[in-house]
């Protein structure tokens, strides 16, 4: 049957909030935060490219983070901080697709990331004698690869049914930044393509990287618990007490936002939740990661003193 409506071209976000009083404190709030990110996350990149001492593993998959933090942070940020001086928060098609596919991507990979660090955490602890021989630079390179094309393949997975779908009723998306929930809703065609296919990359992906988390927290607490040197273990605790938190955070707040039941004030709950998910996190993790981190610390005053000699 030929079809008799026009698909829509256009969509429009919500926002926010529509109280200006609010928007004149968020919008400096925010600017804020999204100039801290950027400022730390690429100050730690930086940092640990001209550190030789930071040229390990572990730093090596945080430089990653960091780049990922950046990205997807950017993906939406500087959107959402545009829409505060707009009545009416027009975005096409394309530019939300491009949105959603930049934004998931770094979100997927970001997880299967923490997976790969969590497993260097586990090899750094089982086997420390042989760490530099069992994570060589080209295993952490196919690592870091595979996570990459991992979430790149699945946000494409997302993307490409979901905008070929017919959207011909409401076009006003349910929030500040194109998320798919929000989108599918609005289509008028069958989204059961759509659905099936974040569902099964939310089981593979999403909770199958949790699962290889948990393993490797699994036998990394097991091997701790039979050390008998107290120091020895508090030693072996630290060195994954600032990826844990960040695992915490991450998988914490996406459970949050994603798994919970529908509700009237859910969609005020989803837009609290994603504002902590999108500019806190990838804020807090560099924050995480240096705070407590005496290599850290040690080389950005070694990189101090060398500016001071040059200056």
């Amino acid at each position: 049957m030929g079809r008799n409506y026009t698909s829509a071209t256009m969509f429009v976000l919500l926002g926010l909030t529509d109280q200006k009083d609010l928007k004149l404190f968020l919008f400096p709030v925010f600017l804020g935060i999204y100039l801290v990110t950027l400022m730390w996350n690429m100050g730690l990149i930086i940092l640990i490219r001209m550190d030789s001492h930071l040229h390990t593993p572990m730093y090596f998959f945080l430089s990653f983070l960091s780049s990922i933090d950046i990205w997807y942070t950017t993906s939406i940020c500087p959107r959402m901080l545009s829409d505060f001086f707009r009545d009416e928060k027009r975005i096409s098609i394309i530019a939300c697709a491009t949105q959603y596919v930049i934004s998931c991507w770094m979100a997927m990979s970001e997880s299967c990331l923490l997976a790969v660090m969590a497993y260097d955490r586990y090899v750094a602890i089982r086997s420390p004698l042989q760490y530099s021989t069992i994570m060589v630079p080209a295993l952490c390179w196919q690592m870091v690869g595979g996570a990459l094309g991992t979430g790149f393949l699945g946000s494409l997975a997302q993307t490409v049914p979901c905008f070929n779908l017919d959207y011909c009723g409401s076009n006003i998306i349910q929030h500040f930044f194109c998320n798919l929930p929000q989108i599918i809703v609005l289509s008028c065609s069958d989204p059961f393509i759509t659905q099936t296919i974040t569902f099964l990359e939310a089981i593979f992906v999403g909770f199958g990287s949790l699962l290889l988390i948990l393993l490797s927290y699994g036998f990394i607490a097991s091997f701790i618990l039979k050390m008998s040197s107290i120091k020895g273990s508090f030693k072996a605790f630290n060195t994954c007490a600032s990826h844990l938190a960040v695992v915490i955070l991450f998988y914490g707040t996406a459970l949050s936002v994603y798994v919970h039941p529908n509700s009237k004030n859910s969609k005020k709950q989803d837009k609290l939740l994603s504002v902590f998910y999108v500019i806190f996190i990838p804020m807090l993790n560099p924050l995480i990661y240096s705070l407590r981190n005496k290599e850290i610390k040690d080389a950005f005053k070694r990189i101090m003193k060398r500016v001071t000699h040059i200056v």
